[in-house]
C-alpha cells in the first residue's frame, strides 16, 4: 500500500526533475518567482499609491526598466560568448536583491521618489539584459536540446507555482507592512536563489579566440539573426506583443486601484488568475505545441493575450469588473506562456552553442525596442484619453497582430522544433 502511495508522487522514469542539476535550477526559478511576485506588485504600487505617480510616469517607470535592453543588450552579447555564464546569472540575482532593497531604505530615510524608483527600474533592466540572458543559456548547457520547450514548460509551472500563492502572499504583506518593505521579502528571496544557484556545476570551458573581436563578434551576431529569416519572423511576432504588452502594462495597476476601487489586498488576489493561467498552459502548452506547431501555437497565444486586454477595455466598474480583471491577468499569463515556451525554444534550437550568447541579446533586443514606445503610449492614452483606451489599444493590435502572424508562410509553416545538422553545431562563429 505504501509503495502504491509512493508511486502516486513519483515522477516519470525520464522527467527532467529527475535530473539533479535541473532540479537545482527549477528550484531556484520557484524561489526567485515568488519574490518577482512582490517587487511586480510592490513597485507599481508604492509609484501609484504612496507617490501617486500619474499614467505618464507609470509610463515611463516601465520604460526605465526597459531602456538598459535596447542599449546593453548587444554589447552584453558579445560579452556573454566570452564569459561562463551561471556566474553572471549568480551575481544578477544579488544586485536586484542589492537593488529592491534600496526602497525601503530610501524610504526610512525620506528619501523616496520616483526618481529613485526611476533608478531601481533601470538597474533591474541592466540585470535582466546580461543575468537574464546568461540564464537562459545555462537552461541550454543543462537540458538537451530536443528537450527545451519541455524545460521551457517546466520552468513556467515552477512561475506558476508562485504566480497562485505569491500574489496573495504580497498583497497580504503590502497590506501588513507596506508596498516599500515588502520589498524586503524579494530581497531574501533572490538570495535565497542566488545560494541555489551556486551549487550547480556547469562544464563550460571558454577559450578565448586569438582572432575575437568585440565590434566584429557584434556584427556577426547581427548578421546571424539578419540571414535566418525564421529568427526575423519570431522577432516581429513578438516585438508587436512586447508593445501591446507594455501599453496595458503601465496602467493595469492604475485601473485596478482607481477605476475598480480595489486595495492592495484585493489586487494581490486578483493576480493569482496569472497563476493559474500560467499553470493551465504550463500543463497543456507543450502538448498544444506538438499538436498545432510551435508557431500556431504562439499565434494563438498572441490572440489570448489580445482577448483578455480587450474585454477589460469595455468592462463595468462593478464586480464584473473586477472579474474581468483577474480574467485578464489569466489570459495573459494564458497567451504568454504559449508565447515564450515556444519563442524560447526555437531560437535556440537553431543557433549553434558559440552564437547563443549574441543571438539571445540580438533578439532580446530587437523584441524589446518595441516595448519602450509601447509604454509610453500607454502611458499618454491613459493620462490623456483614459486607461480604458490604453487597453483598448493592446487588445486590438494583439489581435490585429495574431492575423497577421497567422498569414506568414514562415510562422504557419513551424509545425515542429528545427535541428541543427551535425556541421552546424560545430560551427564556430
Amino acid at each position: 500500500m505504501k509503495n502504491k502511495i509512493l508511486g502516486l508522487f513519483s515522477l516519470p522514469e525520464r522527467d527532467l526533475l529527475r535530473d539533479l542539476v535541473y532540479r537545482r535550477l527549477w528550484t531556484s526559478i520557484l524561489i526567485s518567482s515568488f519574490g518577482a511576485q512582490v517587487t511586480m506588485l510592490a513597485l507599481p504600487l508604492t509609484a501609484a499609491l504612496l507617490l501617486h505617480a500619474s499614467a505618464t510616469q507609470m509610463g515611463m517607470l516601465t520604460f526605465m526598466e526597459i531602456l538598459p535592453f535596447v542599449l546593453l543588450s548587444l554589447p552584453s552579447g558579445v560579452w556573454l560568448d566570452r564569459v561562463r555564464k551561471l556566474p553572471v546569472y549568480v551575481v544578477g540575482e544579488i544586485m536586484i536583491s542589492i537593488s529592491v532593497a534600496s526602497v525601503p531604505v530610501a524610504w526610512w530615510l525620506g528619501y523616496l521618489n520616483m526618481s529613485w524608483l526611476y533608478v531601481v527600474g533601470f538597474m533591474i533592466g541592466v540585470v535582466n539584459t546580461t543575468a537574464g540572458t546568461a540564464s537562459q543559456i545555462v537552461l541550454t548547457q543543462i537540458v538537451p536540446r530536443d528537450r527545451l520547450v519541455e524545460a521551457h514548460a517546466k520552468n513556467a509551472l515552477a512561475t506558476s507555482g508562485a504566480e497562485v500563492a505569491g500574489p496573495a502572499t504580497a498583497g497580504a504583506l503590502i497590506k501588513l507592512l507596506g508596498a516599500p518593505i515588502a520589498l524586503l521579502a524579494d530581497a531574501i528571496l533572490l538570495l535565497t536563489s542566488a545560494v541555489i544557484l551556486r551549487g550547480i556545476h556547469v562544464n563550460e570551458v571558454r577559450e578565448p579566440r586569438a582572432d575575437a573581436h568585440f565590434w566584429r563578434d557584434l556584427k556577426a551576431g547581427l548578421s546571424f539573426v539578419a540571414n535566418k529569416p525564421l529568427l526575423i519572423a519570431l522577432a516581429l511576432t513578438v516585438g508587436g506583443w512586447q508593445l501591446c504588452y507594455n501599453a496595458a502594462l503601465v496602467v493595469q495597476i492604475l485601473f485596478a486601484t482607481r477605476e475598480l476601487g480595489l486595495s492592495e489586498q484585493a489586487v494581490g488576489l486578483s493576480y493569482m488568475g496569472m497563476g493559474v493561467g500560467t499553470i493551465i498552459a504550463s500543463v497543456y502548452g507543450s502538448r498544444i505545441s506538438r499538436n498545432i506547431g510551435p508557431g500556431p501555437c504562439m499565434v494563438l497565444g498572441v490572440a489570448v493575450c489580445g482577448l483578455g486586454w480587450g474585454l477589460l477595455a469595455l468592462a463595468p466598474s462593478n464586480n464584473w469588473g473586477i472579474a474581468a480583471f483577474g480574467f485578464m491577468l489569466m489570459c495573459f499569463s494564458i497567451g504568454g506562456v504559449m508565447i515564450f515556451i515556444n519563442f524560447l525554444a526555437l531560437r535556440q534550437a537553431v543557433t549553434p552553442e558559440a552564437m547563443l550568447g549574441r543571438m539571445t541579446s540580438t533578439m532580446r533586443w530587437l523584441i524589446l525596442i518595441p516595448a519602450g514606445p509601447g509604454a509610453l503610449i500607454g502611458g499618454w492614452l491613459g493620462e490623456h484619453m483614459g486607461l480604458r483606451y490604453a487597453l483598448g489599444f493592446a487588445g486590438v493590435a494583439a489581435l490585429l497582430l495574431a492575423i497577421l502572424a497567422a498569414k506568414n508562410p514562415i510562422i504557419r509553416g513551424i509545425t515542429v522544433l528545427p535541428r541543427l545538422s551535425k556541421q552546424e553545431e560545430m560551427q564556430q562563429v
